[in-house]
């Protein structure tokens, strides 16, 4: 039986070389575009632009392609997790909600009741399926996997779906794409937040959040600035501090509610270093772990995956402890545990 494949075509290379492969492979492919997010007109938005590259591809593609407005579900489960987050200085990560509460759950729910096997995205991560398991796995070129924003997906979301350009380094998925003659192979890749755009990230927080000034301290508590937007920094950051008249380059180090201070200082500062962190809450993607478990994990997306030894704890929690003291663990990030290319846990930093 030929299976039906709602695609996720969202304007960019990736996705349509996924609907390209998917059709060859004899799929009976139909398209669709989420509208998760519509900018006023003072705000640049790339959806509009996208929906019309979308439709261009589905065209080229001829495959039938349908547009789903899901405002109302974003902002609820993505746009006011974020806000409210930020409101407790606390750096969310919107990716990885998208993807658990919008992507692969309410559209996925949505396509098998219309009758779709599964859906498909552009997503740079393999699924594996062993013994009625199924495992996410890096994909080929790890600088740019994205099992990292895929951690939070559970059994029956990994069943339901596919990645169809897993094996395939970005290289050849855009020599695909001009071979073909995709309208959108050359199409630069997207660099910014999935609904966000370009807008400025103050400004777009600007809406929900009232700013006021805040004081930028050292560790012996000096004022050295004061910003609006303190609460959107994270453990770590470096960026958009505006202390440039320091002898060296100065890191948020600690964030002080209760004082409302940002307190920042030099990356050799032991405040920044850690060799151990607590997760809690853990989405177990495969049931053959024993603990103590020696991994890797990674903090951040991107980050070189480090050598550590899980322990439990009890009550759900469970201790991280790298073989190498980790620059900026934050609070409330998510920590990734994989055994060679198997991602097997993911969970949220909680000290």
């Amino acid at each position: 039986m030929v299976k039906k494949i709602l695609v996720w075509l969202s304007g960019w290379v990736d996705s349509a070389v996924c609907a390209y492969l998917l059709k060859k492979a004899g799929y009976e492919v139909t398209a669709w575009f989420m509208i998760n997010y519509l900018a006023p007109e003072w705000e640049y938005c790339p959806t509009l632009e996208d929906i019309k590259i979308a439709k261009e591809v589905a065209e080229f593609l001829n495959i039938p392609f349908f547009t789903f407005d899901y405002r109302e579900e974003y902002e609820e489960k993505v746009l006011n997790y974020m806000y409210e987050w930020y409101k407790n200085w606390i750096t969310p990560n919107p990716d990885i909600m998208c993807n658990s509460e919008i992507k692969f759950k309410i559209f996925l729910d949505e396509a098998i009741s219309h009758g779709f096997d599964g859906v498909a995205t552009g997503h740079y991560s393999q699924i594996i399926e062993e013994d009625w398991i199924y495992y996410l796995k890096k994909w080929v070129d790890q600088n740019k996997d994205q099992s990292y924003f895929l951690a939070w997906l559970n059994q029956y979301q990994l069943s339901k779906s596919i990645f169809p350009i897993w094996h395939l380094e970005k290289t050849e998925v855009r020599k695909i794409a001009l071979e073909i003659w995709l309208p959108n192979a050359l199409r630069k890749d997207s660099q910014w937040i999935c609904f966000v755009g370009k807008v400025d990230l103050s400004k777009f927080l600007e809406k929900k959040i009232k700013h006021k000034p805040w004081n930028i301290v050292g560790i012996n508590w000096e004022i050295l600035a004061k910003h609006n937007w303190v609460f959107y920094y994270t453990i770590g950051q470096r960026k958009w501090l505006d202390i440039g008249w320091l002898k060296e380059p100065v890191f948020v180090i600690k964030k002080d509610l209760e004082k409302n201070l940002l307190i920042v200082w030099t990356e050799k500062d032991i405040n920044l270093y850690n060799d151990n962190l607590i997760i809690k809450n853990v989405n177990f993607l495969s049931w053959k772990i024993n603990f103590p478990l020696k991994a890797k994990a990674k903090i951040r997306y991107r980050q070189q995956d480090q050598e550590c030894e899980i322990f439990d704890l009890n009550n759900w929690k469970y201790k991280v402890k790298f073989k190498d003291k980790q620059k900026a663990i934050a609070s409330w990030q998510i920590c990734t545990v994989y055994n060679k290319d198997d991602l097997l846990v993911m969970s949220w930093i909680i000290d």
